[in-house]
């Protein structure tokens, strides 16, 4: 049996009992992260090669990408929260859905009164503040973006994507929903439905004008070789501890350097002199950055604001901002419609991506849908395996739903379209707030193209599923009237079923060629900034409708090869 102590001159109660009272924070300290003694030495004597500011997916990827190259390069992350859930919300007990919003997600601007007046789009979903950020409570969806669905991106980015997609699939354990296997025989949750649907929608979504592809939901999830349950998803804490396991073995051997990592530590202003970076200003002191090069990677808003306050000669930060507006709609659809109805087992679920667009707008009026399919016989005996296996317990079928349809296929469509990045009245602006961390100001106003894109992406939607999966067509098709807690054979109106809050945030501090009037250069730096990185949406030139994370997480490899290549 191992021994463990927490320091070698007290041990076991001798001399004296020692602490009695150790918070969750020292154990995490002590046993993987910075101390507060180590800390001091850490601000005091060390130099670093990277400080990587954030502990989502791209710190992730592009530590695990040095490290890679280079087992020997010395990494600091620093992180603003806490260690609050080791794995995804979804991987744990039921009762920690119970974490979704309220405390766990925080706001670090100021939203502007003209949003909140907003028609349909009010507000913006906001940050999750704790060590693994959103990784630990995001929906897992990972499509590939066609080279045409990126409009107005730069060839060079282009391709290094698809360069770097298949590494990318592979850090996030990116499997095609109907790749999920069973871990049992009479559990097949991925089986029937998902097949038989998917090929509903590849044969008929052509007779729909606005869409323009189908395909299984691809999801960030682990394989059943790593687990006992069909899938669970993909976040950034257990990853980050392993790495911090390996690199401590790896250091004992004398074949690398320990990584390091910081919690409770929120970044206010990069101390720069000539446009370099020289130090960090923080919640825990100064940091020295000195030759090391300084990687943005918590979000899509902080680094903008970071970069705003630090650096404020670099132009047009902020001045662009797209993101996703949402519609959720309930459907369902009697099983017996359905030839394959017999064949379906106690529990079924079936995730889809469809992508469309605005015919009118050709490219530039993007949408998603994010669809799932659920047949459940026994909803109260079977609401923890969905809970576990459901690919978006956020965009998701609810119990009461699902109890008054054991006999229907009930679909839930969770629908995504980008708003106009072109719109001159969207933005994300440095105001006179004294909060170095809060002082920018949201602004947010739809225009007739986001509710031309909307309304195609409504319809288009309402069309898939009384045109296309529906055997007997609109008249077997029932919808949850939100109003009224029931079902209903009417469509549900629009103040029913579209969402008042955004999501993925992204194109603030946008990436272009060197004669554009871009924020980043290719290289990922700030134009005229020295050894300042971004990573993340910020970067996008158009928010287009696909969900983010993939691509983030390839830009991020990308930039981490490009830093530690080898002459």
């Amino acid at each position: 049996m191992g021994q463990f102590s927490s320091s070698s001159n007290f041990n076991y109660g001798y001399p004296t009992p020692g602490p009695q009272s150790p918070t969750s924070r020292d154990v995490m300290d002590h046993v993987f992260f910075v101390s507060k003694t180590e800390w001091k030495k850490v601000r005091e004597e060390e130099q670093f090669d990277f400080i990587v500011i954030g502990s989502g997916f791209c710190s992730l990827a592009f530590t695990e990408r040095v490290l890679k190259n280079n087992p020997h390069a010395k990494i600091l992350i620093v992180e603003r929260g806490e260690f609050f859930l080791p794995e995804h919300f979804q991987d744990l007990p039921g009762p920690y859905k119970n974490t979704l919003g309220g405390l766990s997600e925080t706001f670090p601007w100021t939203l502007s009164e003209r949003t909140t007046r907003g028609e349909f789009i009010k507000w913006q979903h906001g940050m999750v503040p704790f060590f693994g950020g959103r990784s630990t409570l995001w929906s897992g969806w990972c499509p590939r973006p066609t080279e045409e669905e990126m409009v107005n991106w730069p060839k060079e980015v282009i391709q290094v994507l698809q360069a770097y997609f298949v590494e990318a699939e592979r850090l996030l354990n990116v499997i095609p929903a109907d790749q999920i296997k069973s871990t049992s025989d009479d559990k097949p949750i991925y089986a029937t439905l998902q097949k038989e649907i998917q090929k509903i929608l590849e044969d008929g979504i052509g007779s729909i004008q606005e869409l323009t592809r189908s395909m299984p939901a691809p999801l960030a999830v682990k394989t059943t070789k790593e687990n006992d349950v069909d899938f669970s998803k993909f976040a950034t804490p257990s990853r980050f501890l392993e790495l911090i396991e390996r690199q401590a073995s790896l250091f004992s051997q004398k074949k690398g350097s320990k990584l390091k990592i910081v919690t409770n530590c929120t970044v206010t202003r990069i101390i720069e002199q000539n446009m370099t970076a020289t130090a960090l200003d923080t919640s825990r002191g100064v940091v020295n950055v000195g030759n090391a090069k300084l990687i943005l990677a918590m979000g899509t808003l902080p680094p903008t604001t970071l970069i705003s306050n630090s650096f404020p000669s670099v132009e047009n930060v902020g001045t662009r901002f797209t993101s996703h507006f949402i519609s959720a709609i309930v459907a369902r659809i009697p099983k017996k419609d359905f030839n394959f109805f017999n064949k379906l087992s106690d529990l079924e679920l079936g995730a889809f991506y469809v992508a469309g667009t605005n015919p009118e707008l050709k490219n530039n009026g993007q949408f998603h849908i994010q669809l799932t399919a659920l047949s459940d016989n026994n909803p109260a005996k079977n609401a923890s395996i969905a809970l576990r296996n459901m690919p978006d317990v956020v965009a998701s079928a609810s119990l009461e739903q699902l109890t008054s349809s054991k006999d229907y296929v009930v679909f839930v469509c969770a629908c995504l379209g980008e708003i106009d990045f072109n719109n001159p009245r969207n933005s994300f602006l440095k105001n006179s707030s004294g909060d170095l961390t809060t002082n920018s100001t949201l602004n947010v106003e739809a225009n007739e193209s986001d509710y031309k894109v909307w309304q195609s992406m409504d319809s288009a939607t309402f069309e898939v599923l009384e045109n296309v999966i529906s055997p007997n067509g609109k008249t077997n098709v029932e919808y949850w009237d939100y109003g009224l807690s029931a079902w209903s054979k009417n469509r549900p109106t629009q103040e029913s079923f579209r969402v008042s809050g955004l999501v993925h945030e992204a194109s603030t501090m946008w990436i272009g060629r060197e004669d554009t009037q871009s924020v980043v250069n290719l290289d990922y730096r700030p134009k005229g900034v020295e050894n300042v990185y971004i990573t993340g949406a910020s970067l996008w030139p158009t928010g287009a409708s696909w969900n983010p994370t993939m691509v983030m997480v390839a830009l991020a490899q990308h930039l981490a090869d490009n830093l530690t290549k080898t002459s």
